[in-house]
């Protein structure tokens, strides 16, 4: 998660907040009350009301909520994600994806040790399982979410042309370090324009445990798809009757079913296989692997409202 102990701007703010670190974990009650009166001290500390929304939330205190609320109205780009934590205090989850300016701040400042976090630490499999799913050879491929180019790794002795979208800076320039793309951009998952051209392989890594609600990128993927052409994607196992649900993680998983049957109304046959994707905190992370295939021909734009449903007719 990103640090949220940043300056107010108010060093007597800042004092009585560091005092505040001091008390955890041993009196949670007082660390709050500290943290209150920094933020009478400074009240568009933006850092500073989620770090007290934290407090109260993982202590049981009350307010956790009009603390989270403050942190979202002093930045409603909401760059800590603040409107997660929200959603969290609820009884089911309302939101449908996560602030682009959280995710983007996220991943611009885990670059530089993204890979040795997520492979060497956590075993991170994802891009080898994807592999396993495709059918070589592959002409055109498209990577969503590219990140630093694990994906990227196992998809360009397959293809013919790579390219990868990220919506970090920091994960985009890690990429092109490696030399593997032909074509690198910034994008946000969910602001995508109709398609102007179509690949042959469409894959995205680990990238849908930031999307909760799959109708829009998935009806856009159908629109960008040659006929007859891939789509593999990994997202979290979840078992229960919701088609997603957002974890304590702050990552979103989707249920097997769900995808099975919004792939179908989308025009794809897919097939959808168990595996661990990585571990979390030493305890195995179970995650769908799914692999599927445009049917006929591309819907025309017509028939895929990309900035609606997303689904074709």
């Amino acid at each position: 998660m990103i640090p949220v102990l940043m300056s107010s701007g108010d060093l007597i703010a800042d004092r009585r907040a560091d005092y505040a670190e001091a008390l955890l974990p041993g009196d949670p009650a007082a660390a709050a009350d500290l943290y209150a009166q920094a933020l009478e001290l400074a009240p568009t500390w933006t850092a500073g009301w989620y770090r007290l929304g934290d407090i109260r939330a993982k202590f049981d205190l009350p307010d956790a909520d009009q603390a989270f609320e403050a942190a979202l109205a002093t930045d409603p780009t909401d760059r800590l994600g603040a409107s997660l934590r929200l959603d969290m205090l609820r009884e089911r989850s309302m939101t449908d994806a996560m602030p682009p300016a959280f995710v983007e701040a996220l991943f611009d400042q885990y670059a530089p040790r993204f890979e040795t976090a997520l492979v060497e630490g956590l075993a991170y499999c994802g891009p080898q399982l994807m592999a396993e799913q495709l059918q070589a050879p592959i002409g055109a491929a498209l990577d969503l979410g590219c990140g630093t180019g694990l994906m990227g790794e196992a998809l360009r002795p397959l293809c013919t042309t790579l390219t990868g979208w990220d919506i970090s800076t920091e994960m985009l320039r890690a990429a092109e370090a490696k030399g593997i793309y032909d074509h690198l951009d910034k994008r946000d998952l969910n602001r995508l324009s109709p398609p102007q051209e179509r690949w042959q392989v469409i894959t995205a890594a680990d990238v849908f445990i930031y999307l909760g609600a799959l109708e829009k990128i998935i009806g856009w993927v159908a629109l960008a798809l040659e006929s007859g052409g891939q789509f593999v994607f990994t997202v979290e196992e979840h078992t229960g009757p919701e088609a997603y649900v957002l974890r304590d993680t702050c990552r979103y998983a989707h249920s097997a079913r769900a995808l099975q049957d919004l792939l179908d109304q989308a025009g794809f046959d897919s097939r959808i296989t168990r595996a661990v994707l990585r571990e979390d905190r030493g305890a195995p992370v179970w995650a769908l692997v799914v692999h599927a295939v445009k049917r006929g021909p591309a819907p025309s734009a017509e028939q895929i409202d990309v900035g609606h449903a997303g689904i074709p007719a």
